[in-house]
């Protein structure tokens, strides 16, 4: 084999043994959680006199790690712990039956395994009330269109920082050009998914925000990465956002129904971050918004002081040297006399 063949076979190895691990690492990141989910510690409260809710907490603790019982004096308190998205649901005991409130738009899937469970759990022949505290809005009644949100905000946060890198951008205008297209995918996103297709419920600037930071989180961490190590960087950033990040996101279900540690790595990760904030600002009037704003700001400020320190450690770029055009003599440096 001659050198000059050489170079390009090894890269068509290179390529050979790459793709497929990297088709697997795709096959594993979405199929493990979507196979493996169930309710892992999942918060639901019982609420009722402690008498009459005592058998049902432990029925309900039976399933070893399944659920995090939070107990309530009341179907008021109940309320508004789903409200303030501290638990997905709860169970109200009272003379009549029980019965089951849920928040459909915390996770509609979590609202009907709680169904399930409830209604396995429920005397024969007892019929269990169902009230949707929190519903899906009327444009999304199944849930799936913030879910399906989460990919595409992803890919223009990956976008964004891909540009910067391939465009050579640098420094303050780097930056300012992931801030900029990040806000105009936030306020696009929010024009699509509230104002059309009516997927989002909230306060419309509100949303913009939310959606706007997520893209800016995923877009400079993207941008951070190609400012230090250049291609293998936006490579590193759309693996680590769109391959882990989306999958692990639990947009579709809830975290807690994700295995370990898929749920609590993908809440630590831009995309689950954007995912529990947009929910609660759209759904829940910024209940239990904080940490996920906190997440998507560290990841922010972190992969724009990246693209900034970059700068510094590049140096300034050289002068170029003054270029003369055919035929045109360049000056003789007069020197002085005497």
């Amino acid at each position: 084999m001659s050198a000059a063949s050489a170079t390009p076979t090894r890269r068509s190895i290179v390529a050979m043994v790459l793709i497929p691990l990297l088709a697997a690492l795709a096959l594993w990141a979405f199929a493990w959680p979507a196979t493996r989910t169930a309710p892992r510690e999942t918060p639901i409260g019982v609420a009722g006199p402690a008498a009459a809710t005592a058998e049902l907490a432990e029925r309900l603790e039976q399933r070893p790690g399944a659920f995090d019982v939070h107990r309530y004096d009341d179907e008021a308190e109940a309320r508004t712990a789903i409200e303030d998205r501290v638990v997905y649901g709860a169970i109200v005991v009272a003379d009549q039956g029980p019965r089951l409130l849920t928040a459909s738009a915390a996770s509609p899937v979590v609202a009907q395994l709680l169904k399930e469970a409830v209604t396995t759990q429920a005397p024969a022949g007892a019929q269990v009330r169902v009230t949707d505290v929190v519903p899906t809005p009327p444009g999304d009644p199944r849930g799936s269109g913030l879910a399906a949100s989460i990919l595409p905000l992803a890919l223009g946060g990956v976008a964004a920082g891909a540009a910067v890198t391939v465009l050579r951008l640098r420094g303050a205008r780097a930056a300012l050009t992931v801030v900029g297209a990040s806000v105009l995918v936030g306020v696009a996103a929010a024009a699509i998914a509230h104002s059309w297709l009516g997927v989002l419920t909230g306060d419309w600037w509100a949303e913009a925000g939310a959606l706007s930071l997520t893209a800016l989180a995923i877009g400079a961490t993207v941008a951070g990465l190609g400012a230090w190590i250049r291609t293998q960087g936006v490579a590193l950033g759309a693996l680590l956002m769109v391959l882990l990040g989306n999958p692990f996101s639990g947009a579709a279900t809830a975290p807690e129904l994700l295995p370990e540690p898929a749920g609590a790595l993908g809440q630590l990760l831009p995309p689950g971050a954007g995912a529990t904030l947009i929910r609660s600002v759209a759904y829940f009037d910024g209940s239990a918004a904080g940490a996920g704003a906190l997440t998507l700001s560290l990841w922010a400020a972190l992969g724009l002081t990246a693209v900034l320190l970059a700068t510094r450690r590049d140096g300034p770029r050289p002068t170029p040297a003054p270029t003369t055009s055919p035929g045109e003599r360049t000056p003789t440096p007069v020197m002085p006399v005497g």
